[in-house]
Formats: C-alpha cells, sequence, structure tokens
C-alpha cells in the first residue's frame, strides 16, 4: 500500500525563504516518516499564481496534490500542516480534504502547530532553545499575524509560557489581531531598565510581514514605531522553520497523527 506524505503551507512567493523555512520543515517530517513519500501543497491562491506567473513554478493546491495522489495509486495519505493556529487558514484545509477522505484506504491529518496545551510548552521551551535570552536590558518581540479566528487567543496563552517559564521580557503582538503593537508598547513602558528591543517574527517564514511591516524603514513599521519611542532596535529576520526546534515539533505533530487509528475522527 503506498503510503503519501503532503505537506501544506500557506506558502511564501519568496523564494530564498521558501527553502531556509517550508522545505527544511518538510524535510523533517520526511526524515521522521521515512517510509512516506513527500508531496507539497500551498493553500494561498495569491502565491500560487504569483510563482506561476512570475517564475514558471506550478505548485499544487490542497485538491490538486490529493487529486494526484489517487491518481498514482496512494491508499494511505497523511496530511500534515505547517500551521501555527487552528484558524481560518486550518479550517478551509480541513474542508477542501474532507471530501477526500472516502478516496484512500487511511486518510489522517496532523494538527497545527499551536493545539494542546502541552504544544503552547513545548514552543515555549523550542523559543527559549533556539534564540538567546533577553540581556538586562533588553525585551523579545513576537510579531505574529493574527486573525478574527477565535483562533487567534493562541498568541496571548504563548506569552503566557513564555512569562512562566521565565522570560518575563518576552512579549507577542499581531499585525492583523490583538494585541496589536500598541499593547505590546505599552507593556514595554511597564518594564523598568528596558532600553532595547529585539524584533522576530513568530511566523513560519519571515516574507512580506516580517520585512515590510516588521522591519521596514517606513514611519509605521513596528521597528520605526519603537525607535520613536526611544529604543534601540535589532530586527531578526528568520521564520520558525529556520529553527531545528520548531521543525521538530512539527515532525512530532506528523508522527502523532500516524500514531492514530484509521477511522472517522475528522481533522477538527
Amino acid at each position: 500500500m503506498g503510503k503519501a506524505l503532503l505537506m501544506v503551507s500557506f506558502g511564501t512567493s519568496y523564494p530564498e525563504t521558501l527553502e531556509k523555512n517550508i522545505s527544511r520543515i518538510e524535510a523533517a517530517v520526511a526524515a521522521a516518516l521515512p517510509d512516506r513519500t513527500l508531496f507539497r501543497a500551498f493553500t494561498s491562491g495569491m502565491i500560487l499564481r504569483k510563482l506561476a506567473r512570475r517564475d514558471g513554478v506550478q505548485i499544487d493546491n490542497v485538491d490538486q496534490a490529493l487529486e494526484r495522489l489517487a491518481r498514482e495509486g496512494y491508499e494511505d495519505v497523511l496530511l500534515q500542516p505547517t500551521h501555527i493556529l487552528n484558524g481560518e487558514e486550518y479550517d478551509k484545509l480541513c474542508a477542501q480534504a474532507q471530501p477526500w477522505r472516502g478516496r484512500f484506504a487511511r486518510f489522517v491529518v496532523g494538527k497545527p502547530l499551536l493545539t494542546t496545551a502541552e504544544d503552547y510548552l513545548a514552543a515555549a521551551d523550542a523559543v527559549m532553545e533556539s534564540i538567546p535570552a533577553p540581556e538586562a536590558d533588553e525585551a523579545l518581540v513576537f510579531m505574529g499575524h493574527g486573525s478574527e479566528h477565535f483562533a487567534n487567543s493562541a498568541y496571548a496563552l504563548l506569552e503566557y509560557a513564555l512569562h512562566d517559564r521565565g522570560w518575563d521580557r518576552a512579549f507577542l503582538g499581531t499585525v492583523e489581531g490583538y494585541p496589536t503593537l500598541d499593547q505590546v508598547l505599552r507593556r514595554l513602558r511597564e518594564c523598568s531598565g528596558v532600553r532595547r528591543v529585539r524584533l522576530q517574527p513568530f511566523m513560519v517564514v519571515a516574507g512580506d510581514h516580517a520585512a515590510n511591516d516588521m522591519a521596514g524603514e517606513e514611519e509605521d513599521s513596528w521597528k520605526s514605531r519603537l525607535e520613536r519611542e526611544g529604543y534601540t532596535v535589532e530586527c531578526v529576520l528568520r521564520g520558525l522553520g529556520e529553527y531545528p526546534a520548531f521543525r521538530a515539533l512539527f515532525a512530532g505533530h506528523a508522527l502523532a497523527a500516524q500514531g492514530e487509528e484509521e477511522g472517522d475522527k475528522r481533522p477538527d
């Protein structure tokens, strides 16, 4: 029975970021599941169209990838997303995957990075393993994407987990959700002695949001606003996929999915 591993990401149009982040996560998960053949799909139609138009690169969407697997005779499919939240993109993925469940003898969907309480503690530990601890006059500010979906609460829970682990000068804000940079700035003002801020994306890839909304020179970028508040700002343009500890977390989710019994468990 042919076994497939379908790695699904939102996607990126930055080739270097694709290789540094998404490709490395895919490789780590594939190494953990050596009996499966690796395939890739993106969920962002905008990115897929841009890659095709600009670079002539064709990447499957979820339906196309699953149609390919069915056509090529795979009977056991493990779909592992690289999503961070159980949010809109994951809901969309599950809706796209649901009609295909009957086409394969076994079909399981792995969970996003932040799902269970243990996941948040593991992610906090991965942060602490991956990056230097803040120095006495320094704070860490992570930029998450954010969402109107109720899963947006994940950012506050992860910040709590970091504080619980002892990093009380680590804060998470979002570009398109709550908390915003306004709330982060208020928290920073309450930290006496902080003169420096290290800015980093809490996103799988360091793409447009990291390069422009976070580290750009425009007056409304996070870097510019923090500098106007008097902080010395260092921007670290690295996605989560560049860190082995986070790649291991995604691999762990895929291994957990593989261990699930075949049946009618829905990818919720």
